[in-house]
């Protein structure tokens, strides 16, 4: 069982995306019930199931299992919400940690986010000069609320 704790942040700057080439990544939701989240991820060529509990603001149990490509595909095509999430993803090393800077393609065009584990809730991370503000807690930023709320669809003025 682990433990995954987190921080969000917007991207605004393109500064960044000549440090690492990005996967394709499309991922999809089995169910999504009082933040619990059964999801299913193809990046590049592996593919995984997971399955997240709620967050109660220290992190969340996180358990994830590699499954066949085409089971993957055949779910994200059959059982998932639609539409799939679509993005690139970036894995970007700086200062100590592994950032993850997802560019969304389809219904989420636009927005570019980055992510960063860390290991306690306290811990200080030092940001990159290409990350803005952080949207950690930020609800519109989750794969589950997008999904049912494409970047596309936001006004303009709920976007900081």
């Amino acid at each position: 069982m682990g433990l995954e704790i987190e921080r969000k942040f917007l991207v605004e700057k393109r500064d960044w995306s000549s440090l690492a080439e990005g996967k394709i990544c499309r991922q999809g939701y089995l169910s999504v019930l009082d933040s619990t989240v059964v999801r299913i991820r193809i990046i590049g060529d592996e593919a995984f199931l997971t399955v997240k509990g709620p967050d109660p603001g220290s992190g969340r149990r996180e358990f994830e299992y590699e499954i066949p490509v085409k089971d993957a595909t055949e779910m994200l095509v059959e059982l998932c919400e639609k539409p799939v999430i679509e993005k690139a993803r970036h894995r970007i090393p700086y200062a100590g940690h592994t950032w993850e800077v997802d560019v969304f393609h389809g219904d989420n065009e636009g927005l570019v986010l980055a992510e960063v584990e860390v290991d306690r809730t306290d811990e200080v991370v030092e940001l990159p000069p290409w990350v803005s503000r952080e949207v950690t807690g930020d609800h519109r930023y989750n794969n589950t609320w997008l999904v049912k709320h494409p970047f596309r669809t936001w006004e303009r003025t709920s976007f900081p």
